[in-house]
């Protein structure tokens, strides 16, 4: 008895002794030199369809990814709010149950407020200089802000400038926006840049933003192209303004505890993979944005019911004299910070 008793035990030692997971090396693989590597599963959600400058350059990241790391890390891409939308993923992010994602900033508004730094209007001379900021100090400084919060904020991505446009009449001056019903996403920022030229700013969901403008119950609004064109703004405006005013964009962050579980070597290659994956995705929003722009110079053209216009030099100045004395209002570091403002404008 005794002896069958033994036996059963050493049998039992010798199953479990090979049952081993992958994240262990078995002595035949230490023999031979071979190291089994533990994987991970990245799930990346984002709300825009695969098509749009973010899907693109997700699905670019994924590839790299999955390459540089030798696909011990599988990214798998969720768009058009699979997973979830902007307004839950932050939250499930600090539950790790879902590892990266790309939301707009105003999702951040509670989180970090001083990301409102890129609703400030006429704060950015041109898209190279907002790169700049983005990829400087002053991007750098928000970054770690965000990652502070619990998250590990990776990179900038473009949506792309805003413009004004209008039915009442073409917006060039800053005067011209007095008494005009514009409507403004949920931001003091913009309400702020609109009481500055004696605008009447109106919060609206975006859903809405179409049947108000075609039934009058707003004059104007500020998108960016992209918007413009998908929603079909253009075809419920007369005057179309080339202002590049103010910036739409995202900030694409990981989980904090998936970030942490990652070797020195595998967070290197992220931040690679992020590094390329920002550069197409710029790429990608300046050519959409020159795409739709074009499509609807041709409404224009073709129709007559709408007027393009773009900004000189000299009605950029007037506007950005108009509205920089809202800037001050920001200066406390729990709202935007001087300091922020103030390396912004000095960025070169």
């Amino acid at each position: 008895m005794k002896g069958i008793v033994s036996s059963a035990v050493v049998a039992s030692a010798l199953f479990f002794t090979g049952c081993g997971d992958n994240k262990g090396d078995s002595k035949e693989a230490k023999a031979s030199g071979e190291t089994s590597k533990q994987t991970y599963t990245l799930k990346f959600s984002h709300v825009v369809s695969a098509n749009t400058p973010k899907g693109k350059a997700a699905d670019y990241f994924e590839k790299r990814l999955e390459e540089l790391t030798n696909g011990q890390i599988d990214v798998q891409v969720y768009p058009s709010s699979q997973l979830y939308n902007d307004n839950s993923v932050l939250k499930a992010l600090k539950l790790d149950s879902v590892q990266m994602a790309a939301p707009s900033f105003s999702k951040f508004g509670k989180i970090v407020p001083q990301l409102a730094l890129f609703d400030l209007p006429f704060l950015f001379k041109d898209i190279d200089h907002l790169h700049r900021v983005q990829d400087g100090e002053v991007g750098t400084a928000l970054k770690d802000m965000v990652t502070d919060k619990g998250y590990k904020a990776l990179s900038f991505w473009d949506n792309h400038f805003k413009q004004f446009s209008s039915s009442v009449k073409p917006i060039l001056l800053p005067e011209d926006a007095a008494g005009q019903k514009f409507r403004i996403m949920s931001s003091k920022v913009l309400e702020a840049q609109f009481h500055a030229v004696g605008g009447n700013p109106q919060m609206m969901p975006f859903s809405e933003v179409y049947s108000a403008l075609q039934q009058g119950v707003i004059d104007a609004a500020e998108n960016p192209i992209s918007n413009i064109y998908t929603k079909k703004f253009h075809e419920v405006q007369k005057y179309l303004t080339i202002s590049n005013h103010g910036y739409l964009g995202y900030l694409v962050v990981m989980s904090e505890k998936f970030w942490n579980s990652l070797s020195p070597e595998l967070q290197a290659n992220v931040e690679q993979a992020i590094k390329e994956a920002t550069e197409k995705e710029r790429e990608y929003a300046e050519d959409l944005n020159t795409e739709q722009f074009n499509l609807i110079k041709e409404y224009a053209k073709e129709t007559g019911k709408l007027e393009i216009f773009t900004l000189t030099q000299e009605q950029r100045d007037a506007w950005k004299n108009a509205v920089s004395k809202i800037y001050p209002d920001f200066y406390d570091k729990d709202v935007i910070g001087e300091d922020l403002i103030k390396k912004t404008l000095a960025t070169e």
